[in-house]
């Protein structure tokens, strides 16, 4: 074995163990040497230290971000006498109670980090060593005697795995561009993973926006040794028996469960904070984090000025209850010039959650590297407005279509669209396209509605494009797992479709993606998978209740919160985009239409894009989000097809906006 060379990045941050891994398997010692590039190229995602090994066929690398026993726990790490090394990114929960099991059959450490749990589960368990975890991780193992090199990521996809395999090697990094940095690919669009993107606002299966990269899907392990190389999953989110008991007792129940995981994420060797929106569920993480931690707790809230978007009053009365170290900040239309940064660091478009997690990221980590939030609350426990929707759609649709098509839909069609959250116009035009749909399907439409339909980008992309896809409808993706669900609820199938989709696919890439970007670690105790496992056990009566959506949470948080805040409606994190692109950013919109890459290579038609432009900046109707994608698309196609540098790219959105680069400073400070 060559010797594991380490590098201190101790001036740039200090203490915490989040890491960012790479790895290549190869013949080719020159490749082998690349991987230190690798690790240079996600060492934003573990500013403390860098580690690379070379074991002859193998060489493996991390950037770490030390969170637990700082000063041991250097990475790659190996068993004593070199069989097994292993690379990590992420935090095992449950690692003290494994280690004393451990302990207890002889087992001998030589750190307190949950690194080295993992060296001997895997001497216990060989590939069964995921199903042991509690946590989330992407874990590269490589077992010396048997030559087998063990990929692995957590049940829910709460840290990110890709990689390539072309002319005799296989690559693997915690972010895509540290493949880019072997050559092994040429950066070209995946039209098929585009496709589905632009309607579900994911990429399904394992698939990424660039051709010939994959993703590991969450709860999968890839295994490659003499046989040839094989995915197989080791967690499905199996139907488990329904919890029993009354109402309350349930309650009490989730209260209780929820508690002791919150508990365990807390624990750290660094302080530990929290974000606050101003939601029910950052709201209830907070207040139970606070009742568990002996010190005031820092919270971060990222708000806007217009009121009909903005949770920071929420947030501000949370922090006050709880006597919380409480830092907010405001965010306005001049985040488009951070949109390169954000996209560079996402590889894929910015929607506008991610753009509030970089923000929020950005504040906390000036003052921690780990920040607890309320991520999974909505999807375990029925919190979006189409779970109710797709029960009042079945009402409408009982009206005859000629009356729904006819009659109502003139007056659906005059209702005039103010560009307000969650309008009137929008929430009639939802419900008048869901009606023409059932079961499934209308699920799957409801998931696309604001974004691009089938029969949308049937005319969004061009004909030469449409004729290299293959055809699969976008719902599809979705059916695939509604139908697969072992319930026939209403309520649990959507829920399980989103967490077998939408939760993995999109969520929590960009949670991980823009807190990494700043050194800090996202933890989501509602995502523990025991905590998933158990939740989906709560009875749908309690989750969706006369229209009450998160009902049973809505119960336990009334225990922590104010009734105000726990009975008001769901908001939302969003930003006034539908405000901003008809007026501070309609130049800017003009001026990426005109130019767009898309069309130039022939995948988007440029008429199609500059109606859409025109029926939203005069007012006909909103296309936000879509036009949103289409700018953010531009921007990743320049950063990762066209090769541009951030600045380069910033500098190109500066000029559309007609910005100097000292006025840009000014904004991003």
């Amino acid at each position: 074995m060559k010797v594991i060379v380490y590098s201190n990045f101790s001036n740039l941050c200090a203490g915490n163990e989040m890491c960012g891994i790479a790895g290549v398997v190869s013949a080719d010692p020159e490749l082998r040497k690349r991987v230190g590039d690798m690790v240079a190229a996600i060492r934003h995602r573990g500013p403390d230290e860098a580690g690379v090994v070379d074991l002859g066929q193998l060489a493996l690398g991390t950037a770490r971000l030390a969170i637990l026993d700082p000063k041991h726990g250097h990475q790659p790490m190996s068993t004593d006498d070199g069989r097994i090394t292993v690379v990590f990114n992420g935090e095992i929960y449950n690692y003290r109670s494994l280690r004393q099991t451990l302990e207890a059959d002889g087992a001998r450490f030589r750190t307190d980090c949950d690194t080295e749990i993992l060296l001997h589960l895997y001497d216990r368990y060989g590939s069964d060593l995921p199903n042991q975890l509690d946590g989330m991780f992407a874990i590269g193992l490589w077992d010396a005697p048997k030559r087998q090199l063990l990929l692995a990521r957590d049940q829910l996809g709460q840290k990110p795995l890709f990689y390539c395999e072309t002319g005799g090697a296989l690559a693997f990094a915690s972010e895509i561009r540290a493949l880019l940095t072997l050559g092994l690919v040429e950066p070209k669009t995946d039209l098929e993973a585009l496709y589905h993107y632009l309607s579900l606002r994911f990429i399904p299966d394992d698939r990424t926006l660039l051709q010939g990269v994959r993703k590991l899907q969450a709860g999968h392990c890839l295994i490659l040794d003499a046989d040839g190389c094989r995915k197989q999953r080791y967690w499905s989110l199996d139907r488990l028996p329904a919890l029993e008991g009354s109402d309350s007792e349930i309650i009490d129940a989730v209260d209780l469960k929820l508690r002791g995981v919150v508990e365990a994420h807390l624990q750290s060797d660094v302080q530990v904070g929290s974000f606050l929106s101003g939601g029910i569920d950052s709201s209830l993480i907070t207040a139970m984090a606070c009742k568990s931690s002996p010190a005031s707790l820092p919270t971060f809230s990222v708000g806007v000025k217009e009121d009909d978007f903005n949770e920071l009053p929420w947030a501000r009365r949370v922090a006050k209850q709880y006597q919380t170290h409480h830092h907010e900040e405001i965010v306005e239309p001049d985040l488009v010039e951070i949109l390169p940064d954000i996209v560079w660091h996402l590889e894929e478009p910015a929607d506008p959650f991610a753009v509030g997690v970089y923000v929020a990221s950005a504040l906390a980590s000036r003052h921690v590297k780990v920040v607890l939030s309320g991520d999974g609350g909505d999807e375990l426990f029925a919190g979006y407005d189409r779970y109710w929707g797709n029960r009042l759609a079945t009402s409408y649709g009982f009206v005859p279509s000629f009356i729904r098509e006819g009659f109502l839909q003139k007056i659906i069609g005059v209702v005039p669209e103010t560009f307000s959250y969650k309008s009137t116009a929008e929430k009639l035009k939802w419900i008048q396209h869901m009606a023409r749909f059932d079961g499934g399907q209308r699920y799957a439409e409801s998931m696309s509605f604001l974004r691009f339909k089938d029969q949308d980008k049937a005319r969004l992309f061009s004909r030469e494009a449409r004729e290299s896809l293959t055809g699969v409808p976008s719902a599809e993706k979705i059916l695939l797992h509604y139908e697969s669900a072992e319930d026939a609820d209403l309520v649990y199938r959507m829920l399980y479709t989103d967490l077998m989709t939408r939760m993995p696919g999109h969520l929590l890439p960009i949670v991980d993606r823009m807190s990494m970007a700043h050194g800090v670690e996202v933890r989501a105790p509602l995502l523990e998978h025991r905590m998933v496992e158990f939740a989906m056990r709560v009875p749908s009566r309690l989750k969706l209740r006369k229209g009450r959506l998160k009902h049973v949470l809505r119960e336990v948080a009334s225990r922590y919160l104010d009734d105000e805040l726990v009975n008001r409606g769901k908001q939302g994190f969003g930003f006034p985009i539908a405000h901003w692109l008809q007026h501070d950013l309609r130049g800017t919109l003009d001026r990426t239409i005109e130019s767009s890459s898309f069309v130039k290579d022939g995948v988007f038609d440029g008429a199609y894009l500059r109606e859409l432009r025109d029926d939203h900046t005069q007012g006909r109707s909103d296309h936000n989000l879509r036009l949103w994608l289409i700018l953010n698309l531009e921007i990743w196609h320049r950063l990762f097809v066209d090769g541009w540098s951030v600045d380069a790219t910033a500098g190109w959105i500066r000029d559309l906006r007609g910005r100097s680069a000292e006025t840009a400073r000014v904004v991003a400070q």
